[in-house]
């Protein structure tokens, strides 16, 4: 065989063989994409019913969109090949990184849900604080049982999410004053809790509902009583607010909830009938704070038909670096400054908003 196609033989063969590597070769990484976006003033698509419901408040019809924003992710489990994970790094739609910074030491899909889950109920509970916060509505708090430590005193007698009234006939005034009650016992001593149940608690207190739950304390290393739970505090509202996505999960919905809430229980439009979409983590106080995979949910909400983009402010840069074309994004610090914000849209003097800058 001449030299030549000796050589070209052999490239070839090389070159089939490192096609077929990174084809079959795994990478630690996992890919993001854009997800669905849903309007918290419409209807879930599965049921029809709304996304955000009051009961027991006067709320509003609300026109326009104000879009929360996701993104889709890869499962645990999965890893793409090196082929792909370089199409990814190549796409705008698709972002890849590295698999540890979205399933942290080995975390399974199904741990990773209910993470999910849990941050999302926790941004529920935020964006209706900050909300009637916002609107001077009063919310309350009550001391709750947070979890139970397994194998302990208050194992099966006592369950997360429920309301402890009182300890030893003593009304509970805050997570404190439970570990204060139940240590003036000596192990071995039996502390009586009053409880109402979590499928019973509600922001109306009923006596009826309450239940009186006896528990023997057991002994700490440091020779306290103890009785096994860890006590919270939870927010009790003056009317019911239910936000009923499903398939959803994260923090990074809070914001968009706080000013859908805010939408029903004023009588104007924040948007003016214009299609908003954003993103962002709220607290009780209502400062906005960052979320992963902006530049997907930005694709997400271009695609959906979005013509401003509530964007946290530590999300800017990343942002402004990969702005959809037809998209605005606005800069927000906080819950104030969306509505201020919204004021603008809606008024048509876009000309002062905060923006983030390419």
């Amino acid at each position: 065989m001449p030299r030549r196609s000796a050589t070209m033989l052999a490239a070839t063969l090389l070159l089939i063989g490192l096609l077929c590597v990174s084809v079959l070769l795994k990478v630690p990484y996992t890919e993001m994409s854009p997800g669905p976006t849903y309007n918290t003033l419409g209807q879930q698509e599965k049921t029809g019913e709304p996304v955000i419901t009051i009961t027991g408040h006067e709320s509003y019809p609300a026109a326009g969109n104000l879009n929360m924003t996701t993104v889709q992710v890869t499962g645990a489990k999965y890893q793409p090949s090196l082929i792909s994970a370089v199409v990814g790094w190549l796409r705008d739609d698709v972002l890849v990184v590295p698999h540890d910074n979205v399933y942290p030491k080995g975390q399974t899909d199904q741990e990773a849900q209910k993470q999910n889950a849990e941050e999302f109920a926790s941004s529920e509970d935020s964006a209706k604080t900050a909300a009637l916060n916002q609107l001077g509505i009063p919310v309350g708090t009550e001391v709750i049982v947070s979890s139970v430590v397994a194998g302990g005193p208050s194992e099966g007698k006592l369950h997360a999410g429920d309301q402890i009234v009182a300890v030893d006939g003593q009304r509970t005034t805050g997570q404190g004053s439970v570990a204060e009650l139940v240590t003036k016992h000596q192990p071995g001593e039996t502390v009586v809790f009053t409880v109402v149940p979590r499928a019973k608690a509600s922001a109306t207190p009923n006596p009826a509902d309450e239940t009186t739950v006896p528990i023997t304390t057991g002994r700490a290393t440091d020779g306290r009583a103890i009785v096994g739970i860890m006590p919270g505090t939870d927010h009790t509202y003056p009317f019911k607010i239910d936000i009923g996505l499903q398939d959803v999960g994260g923090p990074s919905a809070g914001l968009m909830f706080a000013l859908g809430i805010i939408d029903k229980l004023t009588p104007n439009d924040l948007t003016g009938g214009t299609f908003v979409a954003g993103t962002g983590t709220i607290t009780d106080n209502g400062q906005v704070g960052p979320i992963g995979g902006i530049r997907m949910k930005l694709i997400a909400a271009r695609d959906k038909g979005a013509q401003y983009f509530l964007t946290p402010a530590d999300n800017c840069d990343d942002a402004g670096k990969a702005t959809p074309s037809g998209l605005t994004l606005v800069k927000v610090e906080n819950l104030d400054g969306a509505l201020k914000a919204l004021e603008k849209i809606r008024s048509g003097d876009t000309a002062g908003l905060p923006s983030c800058k390419a």
